[in-house]
Protein backbone atom coordinates (compact mmCIF):
# COMPACT_ATOMS: atom_id res chain seq x y z
CA UNK A 1 0.00 0.00 0.00
CA UNK A 2 3.23 1.84 -0.44
CA UNK A 3 3.91 4.46 -3.29
CA UNK A 4 7.49 5.25 -4.75
CA UNK A 5 8.49 8.32 -5.15
CA UNK A 6 11.45 9.99 -6.32
CA UNK A 7 12.78 13.57 -4.86
CA UNK A 8 15.47 16.00 -7.16
CA UNK A 9 17.34 18.78 -6.29
CA UNK A 10 17.36 21.13 -8.16
CA UNK A 11 19.16 24.63 -8.31
CA UNK A 12 16.78 27.42 -8.69
CA UNK A 13 17.74 28.68 -12.16
CA UNK A 14 15.81 28.93 -15.39
CA UNK A 15 15.28 25.81 -17.30
CA UNK A 16 16.88 23.40 -14.71
CA UNK A 17 12.52 21.75 -14.78
CA UNK A 18 12.53 21.59 -18.40
CA UNK A 19 15.68 19.71 -18.15
CA UNK A 20 14.24 16.97 -15.76
CA UNK A 21 10.68 16.54 -17.61
CA UNK A 22 13.67 16.11 -21.00
CA UNK A 23 15.50 13.17 -19.63
CA UNK A 24 11.98 11.55 -18.40
CA UNK A 25 10.80 12.29 -21.48
CA UNK A 26 13.71 10.74 -23.62
CA UNK A 27 13.49 7.85 -21.50
CA UNK A 28 9.88 7.34 -22.03
CA UNK A 29 9.05 8.03 -18.27
CA UNK A 30 4.97 8.94 -18.00
CA UNK A 31 4.54 11.79 -14.79
CA UNK A 32 1.75 11.08 -13.16
CA UNK A 33 2.23 13.58 -9.82
CA UNK A 34 4.81 15.93 -8.99
CA UNK A 35 5.12 18.60 -6.48
CA UNK A 36 7.80 21.31 -6.53
CA UNK A 37 9.10 23.35 -3.16
CA UNK A 38 11.65 25.67 -3.51
CA UNK A 39 13.70 28.38 -1.87
CA UNK A 40 15.39 31.35 -3.19
CA UNK A 41 18.52 28.95 -4.01
CA UNK A 42 16.79 25.75 -4.64
CA UNK A 43 13.84 23.05 -5.20
CA UNK A 44 12.61 19.76 -4.45
CA UNK A 45 10.72 18.69 -6.97
CA UNK A 46 8.54 14.84 -6.09
CA UNK A 47 7.69 13.05 -8.57
CA UNK A 48 5.40 9.87 -8.93
CA UNK A 49 6.05 8.28 -12.41
CA UNK A 50 4.95 4.90 -14.08
CA UNK A 51 8.68 3.65 -13.92
CA UNK A 52 10.87 4.80 -10.47
CA UNK A 53 13.95 2.99 -11.42
CA UNK A 54 14.42 3.58 -14.80
CA UNK A 55 13.17 7.24 -13.99
CA UNK A 56 15.93 7.37 -11.14
CA UNK A 57 18.57 5.74 -13.37
CA UNK A 58 17.88 8.11 -16.64
CA UNK A 59 18.25 11.14 -13.89
CA UNK A 60 21.45 10.10 -12.19
CA UNK A 61 23.08 9.42 -15.37
CA UNK A 62 22.16 13.33 -16.48
CA UNK A 63 23.62 14.41 -13.07
CA UNK A 64 20.48 14.76 -11.25
CA UNK A 65 20.73 14.01 -7.53
CA UNK A 66 17.79 11.74 -6.91
CA UNK A 67 16.33 9.94 -3.86
CA UNK A 68 14.10 7.99 -3.12
CA UNK A 69 10.82 7.98 -0.78
CA UNK A 70 7.93 6.08 -0.12
CA UNK A 71 4.54 7.79 0.44
CA UNK A 72 0.85 6.74 0.73
CA UNK A 73 -1.97 7.65 -1.94
CA UNK A 74 -5.25 7.93 -0.53
CA UNK A 75 -8.57 8.37 -3.02
CA UNK A 76 -11.19 10.89 -1.53
CA UNK A 77 -14.15 12.52 -3.15
CA UNK A 78 -13.18 15.62 -4.82
CA UNK A 79 -15.91 17.93 -3.06
CA UNK A 80 -16.22 20.51 -0.08
CA UNK A 81 -14.81 18.65 2.77
CA UNK A 82 -13.05 15.64 1.94
CA UNK A 83 -9.06 16.69 2.35
CA UNK A 84 -10.67 17.52 5.88
CA UNK A 85 -12.23 14.24 6.78
CA UNK A 86 -9.07 12.37 6.18
CA UNK A 87 -6.94 14.92 8.01
CA UNK A 88 -9.69 14.69 11.04
CA UNK A 89 -9.01 10.84 10.43
CA UNK A 90 -5.11 11.62 11.17
CA UNK A 91 -5.44 13.96 13.85
CA UNK A 92 -7.54 11.93 15.77
CA UNK A 93 -4.91 9.14 16.16
CA UNK A 94 -1.60 11.81 16.50
CA UNK A 95 -0.11 11.13 13.12
CA UNK A 96 2.00 13.84 11.47
CA UNK A 97 1.74 14.80 7.81
CA UNK A 98 4.77 15.90 6.88
CA UNK A 99 3.91 17.03 3.49
CA UNK A 100 1.45 16.31 0.72
CA UNK A 101 -0.04 16.97 -3.07
CA UNK A 102 -2.94 16.10 -4.61
CA UNK A 103 -4.01 15.58 -7.95
CA UNK A 104 -7.98 15.05 -9.66
CA UNK A 105 -8.51 11.89 -11.77
CA UNK A 106 -9.86 12.52 -15.24
CA UNK A 107 -13.13 11.12 -14.41
CA UNK A 108 -13.53 14.57 -12.18
CA UNK A 109 -15.42 12.57 -9.26
CA UNK A 110 -12.70 11.44 -6.61
CA UNK A 111 -9.23 13.25 -6.11
CA UNK A 112 -5.92 11.46 -5.10
CA UNK A 113 -3.89 12.91 -2.33
CA UNK A 114 -0.15 11.67 -1.48
CA UNK A 115 0.87 11.77 1.91
CA UNK A 116 4.60 11.30 3.63
CA UNK A 117 3.79 10.97 6.90
CA UNK A 118 5.95 10.67 10.32
CA UNK A 119 4.51 6.78 10.73
CA UNK A 120 3.60 5.81 7.43
CA UNK A 121 3.06 1.93 8.88
CA UNK A 122 0.17 3.52 11.31
CA UNK A 123 -1.32 6.05 9.15
CA UNK A 124 -2.25 3.34 6.90
CA UNK A 125 -3.48 0.88 8.87
CA UNK A 126 -5.81 3.85 10.97
CA UNK A 127 -6.71 5.39 7.16
CA UNK A 128 -7.89 1.96 6.56
CA UNK A 129 -9.55 1.01 9.43
CA UNK A 130 -11.60 4.05 9.13
CA UNK A 131 -12.75 3.19 5.60
CA UNK A 132 -10.46 5.21 3.21
CA UNK A 133 -9.43 4.08 0.32
CA UNK A 134 -5.23 3.42 -0.18
CA UNK A 135 -3.92 3.39 -3.44
CA UNK A 136 -1.79 0.10 -4.43
CA UNK A 137 1.31 1.99 -6.15
CA UNK A 138 0.97 -0.24 -9.33
CA UNK A 139 -2.53 0.93 -9.70
CA UNK A 140 -1.35 4.91 -9.52
CA UNK A 141 1.18 4.35 -11.59
CA UNK A 142 -1.22 3.26 -14.15
CA UNK A 143 -3.64 6.14 -13.79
Amino acid sequence: MRVEQISIFLENKAGRLAEVTKVLAEAGINIRALSLADTSDFGILRLIVNDTEKAKQALKENGFTVGKTTVVAVEVEDKPGGLNKILEILKKAGINVEYMYAFVQQSGNNAVLIFRFDNTDEAIKVLVENGVKVIEGKTLYSM
